[in-house]
Order: structure tokens, then C-alpha cells, then sequence
């Protein structure tokens, strides 16, 4: 009989992750990625910021599930270090490398998706199988947005600005089997059933949390 498939996967606790890593338990061999010391079984010790313990973390793995993202908008390169970290940490192994990034980050020109495109590429050079699948913003992200728009008297969007936002399990699932299944290069981007308008998702939140504000669309500099 064959021995499970053994996933090591990075930003484990995160929304992604920690939605990925429980449709994995019955499939798989699972290690979720952590800085702290373990504490519960299924967790391992490892570093992306400094390296420590990654070696160790990667032994006999057969899948990496790169879910990590520092989310750093002041220093959005984070993100690639820490890739490249996870990278030189394999010492020769040859696991396949599935890589969670954003659509739009080869077309859009802010810092944060340019970090994830450069991500990509070190994957893409790595040597490694490897398959990338770029989603749209989750549900909790644009959620958190709206939220911080809404805190003063006017909710300020900006004008033009629309999301296609997609449900963290729908992604989940297509991962597992990006993650149980053959290296596949770059996969079909992976939205939500709808384009919405920044001002029509405000009014939604406004509306659900029963919340009176206007909505003032404002237009974005720069070529965004």
C-alpha cells in the first residue's frame, strides 16, 4: 500500500491555509508551517522570515502548498524573500510547489501584486514542478476594506475600482487538488460569480450593518 502524499503547508493558520489544511487531513499527510513550537500534532517549526528550521520542516515532503503571503503593503517584497527562503531551504529535494497568487498582478502596477508577479517567477525558475493558481480577493479582504472605508461620516470608495470576489472554500477546494494532483504550470485563474463595483459592495455593508453613510466615489491617481 502506498504511503500518503506528505503537504507541507505555509501560512497554515492563515484564512487560506487553515481552510486548505482541514479538507487535506483525511487525503494526506499534513505539516502546517509555524514559528512558534508545535502546539498540537501536525504542526512543524520553521521560519520564513529568518530561515530557521525549514530544512528540518521539509524533509521527505512531497508537496508544498505555498499559501504564506507577509501581506506587506509598506514592504511587499517580504514576499519574495520569503519564497526564496522556502526555496533554499530544499537543499537539492524536488517536491512539487503550489503557489497561491493574485489575479491581475501582471497588470497591475502597485507594489504589493508586483512582489507576488516576482514570486511567481522564482517559482517558475525554481526547477521545481511547480502549478500557480491566481484567485481574486477573498470575501474577509474585501470585507476588511469596506469596514475601514465606512469608519468616517462619508464612506469614500474609489470610482471605477471593481472586485469579483471569491469564497475562501471555493479556493480551498481547487487547491487540494492542484495539491493531490501532477505539477500543471499556470491553471485557470479562479474568481467569484460576480463583478461588483466598490460602491455597490459598500452599500451592501452598509446595508447589513445596518449603517447610515453616504458613498462618495473618488477617483484614483496614477495609472491604477
Amino acid at each position: 500500500m502506498a504511503s500518503p502524499t506528505t503537504v507541507l503547508v505555509t501560512g497554515g493558520t492563515g484564512v487560506l491555509g487553515r481552510e486548505l489544511a482541514g479538507l487535506l487531513e483525511d487525503r494526506a499527510e499534513i505539516r502546517v508551517l509555524s514559528r512558534r513550537p508545535p502546539q498540537r500534532p501536525g504542526f512543524v517549526q520553521g521560519d520564513l522570515e529568518t530561515g530557521d528550521g525549514l530544512a528540518a520542516a521539509l524533509t521527505d515532503v512531497d508537496v508544498i502548498a505555498h499559501c504564506a503571503s507577509a501581506a506587506d503593503y509598506r514592504r511587499p517584497r517580504r514576499d519574495v524573500a520569503q519564497t526564496r527562503r522556502l526555496l533554499d531551504a530544499l537543499d537539492g529535494a524536488r517536491p512539487h510547489l503550489v503557489y497561491i497568487s493574485i489575479v491581475g498582478v501582471d497588470r497591475i502596477p502597485f507594489g504589493f501584486f508586483q512582489a507576488k508577479l516576482d514570486a511567481e517567477r522564482l517559482v517558475e525558475d525554481s526547477g521545481l514542478p511547480w502549478t500557480i493558481l491566481r484567485a481574486t480577493e477573498f470575501h474577509d479582504l474585501v470585507l476588511m476594506f469596506l469596514m475601514k472605508l465606512a469608519r468616517a461620516p462619508v464612506a469614500v470608495v474609489p470610482r471605477g475600482a471593481c472586485f469579483q470576489p471569491v469564497d475562501v472554500s471555493d479556493v480551498a477546494e481547487r487547491m487540494v487538488e492542484l495539491v493531490l494532483g501532477p505539477s500543471a504550470g499556470r491553471v485557470r485563474e479562479l474568481g467569484g460569480p460576480r463583478v461588483e463595483s466598490m460602491a455597490e459592495l459598500m452599500r451592501s455593508y452598509l446595508t447589513a450593518a445596518h449603517r447610515r453613510r453616504p458613498v462618495l466615489k473618488v477617483p484614483l491617481p496614477g495609472g491604477a
